[in-house]
């Protein structure tokens, strides 16, 4: 399923599971990390999609603030032109490339977005949730974010420091600004954490969060008047709104809010914004205390990944060391990639990217584990009863096992997905059961049944109760594959597609996008007579890894 943009006037769902990534700076080409949250988002609509439910999907770009400027001036051009030049050519692309579902991209320059912030900002001011005062205190361009004193670093001399995450020089700033009253929403954030203990996961980030909290909150300064690329503020336009009280609107201007009331119903509140953890404060403290401010109702969740790790540091453009996603999928495959920093990083918790546990992981679960048991069965089907699948007419205990583990499998992989966001436990949920039918061909033997069944190489007569036992496994096994296809297809649906395929299970069972997990573990959907073809493997084998 191709990306989608700009749908701002698409008719969204009624009741829309609507699920957010964080809108991506442009001040460079995407890298890994950026794609791990959004291939966790995809894989989390495409799930609940599968379950029968209204999906939104929106991810975009974060196009103003003072580091664009800086880049853009770097390389001469202007910033309209460095944003459009990087969403047009690495942001969108990488999207379709890693085959992201997203119903919607939003833009922060585009007028949908920027008309609607005026008028949230306005109706703040109006409230006298805004007013004029002075600020001087550090700032990293880098996060576009003011810094306390207690959180930097020290530096190459007594004077400097440094941001705890970029690791460069903050910058000193002093200068007129307008304010937030964000201290004011201290005592009403803690009494809404406190109501709703799952609206921050995992619970490491919710803990830091209230320990934030807690210690009382500082007003927020939300415009800038020494630069001028950014939205003007509507009462003042020698000011321009700081760029994170622009970014984090773009959840809402995406959802009609201010343009299409309908819409904006039917979206809003979102029901889970994934996030870095570095910008866990923003969207957890700042976000619902302007919700709060403006009368609107609060996201349902905010979910924080962990940060993906190069030599023990996060990884990031500006710490040279951001890997591009394309490095990895021109050697595994996109649908290798989906899964494999998904399986091999619990979602939420940092972890480091290693090629060597990739191609450990790629070898053992998936060409072996999963590739080879399509491919056995396929082509025993295809040897001993010409591509048609048999009917099943002699299931016992070990057939029994197999459906009892597919239940299981299905439910702990829907809950884990599905409502935890756990999604490592959920795939290794699947591949369990993935492990259970390879076991159970190894100990059936269906290539020795083959001997009783059709007599030793065709030169004796075969037995009924051989044929039948031998039907009996080849059905047990495809049905299976059946059902793997199902519950992999959010991780690796190009794979899942092309099993599906070969199980011949379209014509008889319909698209693979129809399916849904409420019957995935009904047994004996795939209906005998269905052709199976051997075709492609799923998972080649690797050629060497390539010189870096």
């Amino acid at each position: 399923m191709a990306a989608t943009e700009d749908h701002s006037t698409t008719d969204a769902p009624r009741s829309a599971y609507y699920v957010t990534t964080p809108i991506y700076y442009v001040n460079d080409r995407p890298h890994l990390g950026h794609a791990y949250t959004t291939v966790a988002g995809d894989v989390l609509t495409r799930w609940h999609r599968q379950r029968g439910e209204n999906v939104w999907y929106l991810t975009g770009t974060d196009e103003h603030g003072q580091k664009i400027m800086r880049t853009a001036e770097a390389n001469g051009v202007t910033p309209q032109e460095w944003c459009d030049k990087l969403v047009e050519e690495a942001w969108k692309p990488l999207w379709q490339h890693l085959d992201i579902a997203n119903d919607d991209f939003i833009r922060t320059t585009q007028q949908r977005h920027t008309d609607r912030v005026q008028e949230f900002v306005q109706d703040l001011h109006d409230k006298g949730e805004i007013y004029k005062g002075g600020y001087s205190g550090p700032y990293c361009v880098g996060c576009e974010e003011y810094k306390l004193p207690n959180e930097l670093l020290p530096g190459a001399t007594e004077d400097e420091k440094l941001c705890p995450i970029h690791k460069r020089p903050v910058e000193w700033l002093e200068e007129e600004n307008y304010f937030f009253r964000l201290s004011a929403y201290g005592p009403k954030l803690l009494e809404f954490y406190a109501a709703n203990p799952d609206f921050i996961a995992p619970a490491t980030a919710r803990n830091e969060v209230l320990r934030f909290v807690e210690q009382g909150l500082q007003d927020l300064s939300i415009s800038r008047s020494t630069f001028n690329w950014g939205v003007p503020l509507p009462w003042d336009e020698k000011h321009v709104l700081y760029v994170w009280v622009d970014a984090l609107q773009n959840y809402i201007t995406a959802a009609g809010y201010g343009a299409d009331p309908e819409r904006f119903a039917e979206l809003w509140p979102a029901s889970v914004h994934l996030v870095g953890k570095d910008i866990l404060r923003f969207h957890a403290v700042i976000w619902p205390a302007m919700l709060m401010a403006a009368g609107l109702p609060l996201p349902k969740r905010v979910v924080a990944n962990g940060w993906l790790m190069v030599g023990g540091e996060k990884m990031s453009k500006s710490n040279l060391t951001g890997i591009a996603p394309t490095d990895l999928t021109s050697h595994f495959g996109v649908d290798a990639y989906r899964y494999y920093f998904l399986r091999a990083i619990p979602f939420g918790t940092d972890g480091s990217f290693s090629w060597e546990d990739f191609t450990a992981r790629y070898t053992s679960e998936l060409a072996n584990d999963f590739g080879n048991l399509a491919s056995r069965v396929a082509a025993m089907v295809g040897k001993y009863y010409g591509g048609t699948l048999p009917a099943a007419t002699a299931a016992g205990a070990a057939e029994q096992a197999v459906v009892d583990g597919l239940a299981k499998a299905a439910a702990e992989a829907d809950r884990k997905i599905g409502e935890e966001l756990d999604f490592a436990g959920g795939i290794a949920a699947v591949f369990d059961f993935v492990k259970l039918v390879n076991g159970y061909l190894t100990e059936q033997e269906p290539w020795k049944v083959a001997k009783t069944a059709f007599g030793e190489g065709g030169s004796a007569a075969g037995s009924e109760e051989g044929q039948a036992r031998l039907a009996t496994i080849l059905y047990t096994a495809a049905e299976a594959l059946r059902a793997t296809a199902v519950l992999l297809n959010p991780v690796m649906p190009a794979t899942s597609a092309k099993l599906w395929d070969s199980l011949g299970a379209e014509e008889s069972l319909g698209a693979l996008a129809d399916q849904t997990i409420a019957t995935v573990a009904d047994w004996g959907r795939l209906p005998a007579g269905a052709t199976v073809t051997k075709g492609d493997i799923l998972f080649p084998r690797l050629e060497e890894k390539p010189a870096s």
